[in-house]
């Protein structure tokens, strides 16, 4: 201890010595750690972390949805655990408590807050039972939506709150770290279980989750689930297709609630642990140089008595406390790092409140400093364990360019160049596939639009007529109002997260499983909503306002129709919803429109899209029409400004309903791809870091070759070499190391970047427009980098250089 400590001493008074190298070095080191620290941080609190619930290890995810009727007979016929089902994004209105606000409510089955094992922070949760129909009117609240809404007023327990029209009692307020399924849930009501409802057995198809009975273990709960599912469509009372739920399977709730970010997350913790392989390198590098100048020092010390272990665990000290610098440093970048991504990840990403710096990063960003400071100071260690101490002696230092193995200096530099090529490919794969993504033409135009949400209680539009009157008049003021040029209503905005389904017959087709009926995304939209959005029509008409009234009427997506009526016309074709009487009759055809993300234009659960005329006609599978309707509106106004007219107008008509997102069109495609945005991103940074850092070494090993061969280089020029060749001298020992990097650097990403796949669109893991496109920018770069010390060389002057010798 007494000879480490005194190792420790004599490195930060050598550090201190040399401040300039010690500060690049120091910051180096600090971008490597700083970023791997603040992406560990996302993985740990993410993937590592256990759940915040009672035995975390005994909870498993049901990787298959069920309806409340499959779930009761789970919760009879599955003994290895217990179930509990829920049903998040579901939305209502909060009313008669100031300003009428729509909140976003999980639908849970009464065992889900016993199975998580939580308490509340007030209150109690649901008790067994109380998500039958007639017992349970019950509501839950978070205790942010407590502290926001309600103040923070203990008195709420046991009072009731207006739900949708409906009279709630407040029975409880859960924890402020408690955000199951999602940051997003702002209560929790029971599940409204009535066997005698058709959606009994047809709405709500949920995830599942459970914990296992004591003594049982996730195989066995594996294999009674798929029991269990072999038999379940047996007590539905319509048949299922025999492809419903077939891979299902049990795992634990943390892979399950993680399992669409963990690629995501494993490929960027990758990413920048090449970032600090290449700062590691570059230390190296620089210890390498600075070793060159020490040889000297190292030999009289050996001449002195000490081995080559001691003067070894010298200098190994020397980097650790380098890197120990390089952690403390690099916390400190990794605290503003971590704060950079939880504003760049989309704020669904799940568990992202659970993600800071906690012992676990402090503990892994000391283990990475300790390794970093090892790697980068195992090369001059190893290289003096090798050296002529006496020859060095006898050298007075001219001996240096021998001593130091630039083998070895190359070698670091051709891994650099291979890594920071690695990486530039995959974020050049990434920026080709955003690129893709966010030119794809949604189908609509979205310039000059601004939508709104208007929710008014469903309760209101049980009588049909009411809400129709209601949104016409809606629509008249908010047209004839200054600065809006005109508006249309659509139940399901294009992007917006929402579908609503129809089963339907379809006239001439036949289904390819048998019994079952095709399932259709209805959109409800008012005449004027093709020409708001400007989505072009192929063929036959649009909707008028007599289409309200007259005979029924649709207009089939372009994909739809050539679906059912392959190479045939579909105006003029029938299709019936389930439980109606009447056909309708198709009357035009209109082009794709990606409603449902930019990938697709439906879910792929849905056959395909159908538009309606918002009528009563145009109802939900409930038989109701649908309530809340989304605003579109051509208008030059701001979004501050357009909000403000529009709550006046609704407030004026039904001051229960709420007005909410109100945002361009714009930014709704814009959001539709802040996942991959945010993944491109960080790559391009972690690339961008890479790049500096793989040319700061090629700089670096040329500058130092110049400045030990400027003897050599000297003679040359006085023995009449020309410039040129001095410059090719130069530009051939960068040329080498450039393209042995590229060469491993492409062959390492061919085998590596087919983990990107799931993260790409519109573009091939190989891609060789991205590799010939990186290489030649590597190349390019690589040789701007050498340039420099290649000019330095060719400026040496023959007489100076052989008099400083």
């Amino acid at each position: 201890m007494e000879t480490l400590l005194q190792d420790v001493r004599f490195g930060f008074r050598m550090l201190v010595k040399s401040p300039g190298f010690t500060i690049v070095a120091v910051l180096t080191v600090a971008l490597g750690i700083g970023a791997n620290a603040a992406i560990f941080s996302l993985v740990n609190g993410i993937l590592l972390q256990p759940l915040p619930y009672s035995h975390p290890e005994q909870l498993v995810s049901v990787r298959a949805t069920y309806p409340p009727g499959a779930l009761a007979a789970m919760r009879e016929q599955v003994h290895t655990m217990e179930v509990g089902g829920y049903s998040e994004g579901h939305e209502l209105n909060l009313t008669r408590r100031g300003d009428p606000v729509r909140l976003t409510s999980t639908l849970v089955s009464a065992e889900l807050f016993s199975i998580l094992g939580v308490r509340p922070e007030l209150g109690r949760t649901l008790y067994p039972g109380e998500d039958r129909a007639g017992q349970d009117n019950y509501v839950v609240l978070s205790h942010a939506l407590w502290e926001q809404r309600f103040g923070r007023d203990v008195t709420i327990i046991g009072r009731s709150i207006e739900l949708e029209g409906i009279s709630r009692e407040v029975i409880g307020v859960m924890p402020a770290d408690f955000h199951f399924p999602s940051p997003k849930t702002q209560l929790w009501l029971p599940l409204h279980n009535d066997p005698r409802a058709q959606g009994y057995w047809a709405d709500d198809f949920m995830p599942v989750i459970g914990r296992l009975r004591p003594g049982a273990t996730l195989h066995q709960a594996d294999a009674e689930i798929q029991l269990f599912q072999s038999h379940v469509g047996e007590f539905f009372p319509w048949p299922m297709p025999k492809a419903w739920n077939a891979d299902v399977n049990v795992v634990p709730l943390q892979s399950g609630m993680v399992a669409n970010i963990r690629t995501r997350l494993l490929l960027l913790l990758g990413a920048v642990g090449m970032v600090l392989l290449i700062a590691c390198a570059n230390v190296a590098n620089l210890m390498l140089s600075r070793a060159a100048t020490r040889e000297k020092e190292i030999a009289v010390r050996s001449a002195l008595g000490a081995g080559r272990q001691r003067i070894i665990e010298q200098l190994l000290t020397e980097s650790v406390v380098l890197a120990a610098l390089g952690g403390l440093v690099g916390l400190a970048f990794a605290r503003a790092g971590l704060w950079l991504l939880r504003a760049k990840l989309p704020p669904d990403t799940p568990r992202l409140t659970d993600v800071h710096l906690d012992w676990r990063v402090l503990v892994f960003a000391a283990l990475v400093s300790l390794v970093t400071g090892l790697l980068f100071g195992l090369a001059p260690a190893l290289q003096f364990s090798r050296g002529n101490f006496v020859e060095s002696m006898n050298s007075g230092g001219r001996g240096a360019a021998a001593s130091v193995s630039q083998r070895l200096r190359g070698g670091l530099v051709v891994g650099e160049v291979a890594f920071a090529m690695l990486l530039v490919i995959s974020a050049g794969l990434l920026i080709r596939s955003f690129w893709a993504l966010s030119h794809i033409s949604p189908g609509f135009q979205s310039e000059h639009v601004v939508t709104a949400r208007i929710t008014p209680n469903q309760s209101f539009c049980n009588d049909a007529a009411r809400c129709l009157a209601f949104y016409h008049v809606l629509l008249d003021k908010l047209q004839s109002s200054p600065g809006v040029s005109t508006a249309a209503l659509v139940n399901d905005l294009p992007l917006g997260g929402t579908v609503t389904k129809r089963s339907v017959r379809v006239e001439e087709y036949l289904n390819p499983i048998a019994g079952l009926q095709p399932l259709l995304w209805l959109h409800a939209v008012t005449p004027n909503y093709f020409h708001v959005m400007q989505i072009p029509l192929l063929s036959g008409r649009g909707f008028t306002p007599a289409d309200e009234s007259g005979p029924p009427v649709v207009i089939m997506t372009a994909a739809s129709a050539r679906k059912f009526w392959p190479g045939q016309d579909a105006i003029g074709k029938h299709m019936q919803f389930a439980r109606d009487k009447e056909w309708r009759t198709v009357v035009g055809v209109l082009a794709d429109v990606r409603a449902y993300d930019l990938q697709n234009t439906v879910p792929t659960w849905i056959d395909g899209a159908v538009y309606s005329p918002y009528s009563p006609r145009a109802s939900m599978e409930d038989g109701r029409i649908p309530s809340d309707m989304s605003i579109v509106m051509q208008t030059a106004l701001d979004d501050a400004k357009i909000e403000s007219t529009l709550r006046g107008i609704v407030n004026s008509l039904n001051p229960e309903a709420p007005v909410s997102a109100v945002r361009s069109m714009g930014a709704v495609v814009s959001s539709a791809v802040s996942t991959p945005a945010s993944t491109t991103s960080l790559f391009v940074t972690f690339a961008g870091l890479a790049l500096a850092l793989g040319l700061i070494g090629i700089y670096g090993v040329l500058a130092f070759l110049v400045s030990k061969r400027t003897r050599e280089i000297g003679i040359r020029v006085a023995l009449g070499a020309q410039r040129s060749h001095v410059l090719w001298l130069v530009l051939k020992e960068g040329a080498k190391f450039t393209a042995v990097g590229i060469t491993l650097g492409l062959a390492a990403a061919f085998a590596v970047t087919r983990w990107l796949s799931s993260e790409l669109y519109g573009v091939s893991a190989s891609d060789p427009f991205t590799y010939v496109g990186v290489a030649l920018l590597m190349a390019l770069m690589s040789m701007l980098a050498c340039y420099v010390p290649a000019r330095r060389a060719m400026s040496v002057d023959p007489l100076i250089a052989l008099r400083n010798d």
